[in-house]
């Protein structure tokens, strides 16, 4: 404000635009789009989630707690790293804003490698977000059996139609044909009783042979499986090593199998499940390739205003995260 000392008003000096850099303001612009995307996906997954009959538990579908929990700290820890980074630089210090810039870029990779260790578990099970790649059925009906039959009958003509068939060929058949007897009692039996419970009962534990779900055995253990009753269903040893501690079935047991799972709920799960954490990943590999450019510049006082601009956004990403985390593993 100036004064006039000849009696006339004072006139006022106005900031021609906001207080804030052109390039900030527009991350924050960027950002506030991101924000509604992800509001709308994060809010149509917990409409499906919480309006569904049947929703896999995390162990059915290889989901481990663990690893979620794991790549929530490691992306805490590298929004930790960027202000160091930023900090560094506004300090003119570019070696040192460099390396924590470096450990940032590391940090996501990480990530990037432990989810991409979720999805194999997943997509080596059968788990995709849709046909063909997805094994997944939902109900233990004539379809599932259909499908099973299927898959079996082209395994059994592959081992037959070899010229040189070895014995672990002829040992494969001999599992393919007792499966095959399975299925067959099962389809027999419902078409025999179709208003009988007994032929889908009978589906579902050939289903859960293939690939017992933790959620409906009380002890995840191995008690022998004891012939004949409706409700008993055969339990092997829990697997070794696998993201989720899931039972080991027949398609563990023979991964040559590769035999259609029934889990309910499971083809919506995936679809949300792959959406959600798909891109987010997208997200985190944007990020990774902005501070891989970064790394290509002197970061010094001069380029402080770019890691700001940069540490928004993935404080962002680090914050969508934090929501995903407990809506994917925890309910």
């Amino acid at each position: 404000m100036t004064d006039d000392h000849h009696g006339r008003a004072p006139k006022f000096d106005y900031q021609p635009a906001l207080p804030i850099p052109n390039g900030k303001a527009f991350m924050w612009l960027f950002l506030s789009t991101e924000i509604m995307f992800f509001a709308g996906l994060i809010g149509t997954y917990i409409v499906l989630r919480f309006g569904a009959l049947t929703w896999p538990s995390t162990h059915d579908v290889h989901l481990a707690e663990i690893w979620g929990a794991a790549n929530t700290f490691v992306l805490i820890c590298s929004s930790v790293t960027i202000v160091l980074a930023l900090e560094a630089a506004k300090s003119g210090n570019a070696s040192t804003a460099k390396g924590w810039m470096l450990l940032t870029l590391l940090l996501g990779c990480v990530f990037l490698g432990i989810k991409m260790y979720e999805y194999n578990a997943k997509f080596s099970h059968g788990v995709y977000p849709q046909h063909p790649h997805s094994q997944i059925y939902e109900k233990p009906d004539i379809y599932y059996a259909q499908a099973v039959r299927t898959r079996l009958t082209a395994l059994k003509a592959g081992f037959e139609n070899k010229t040189d068939r070895t014995e672990e060929d002829t040992a494969r058949i001999g599992v393919v044909d007792d499966i095959l007897r399975k299925v067959d009692v099962a389809e027999k039996t419902l078409r025999d009783n179709p208003d009988s419970p007994e032929g889908r009962i009978l589906i579902f534990q050939l289903s859960d042979e293939i690939y017992p779900r933790a959620s409906i055995h009380e002890h995840r253990a191995s008690p022998a499986h004891a012939g004949g009753g409706r409700s008993q269903f055969k339990l092997v040893a829990l697997e070794e090593g696998t993201a989720g501690g899931h039972l080991a079935g027949l398609n563990d047991q023979y991964s040559w199998l590769k035999l259609p799972i029934m889990i309910p709920g499971g083809n919506m799960w995936a679809s949300t499940y792959f959406l959600l954490t798909g891109f987010h990943a997208l997200h985190v590999v944007v990020g990774l390739i902005a501070f891989a450019i970064l790394m290509t510049m002197t970061l010094d006082r001069h380029a402080a205003g770019v890691i700001e601009n940069v540490g928004l956004y993935w404080h962002f990403v680090d914050l969508v995260w934090i929501f995903l985390f407990p809506l994917l593993y925890l309910f």
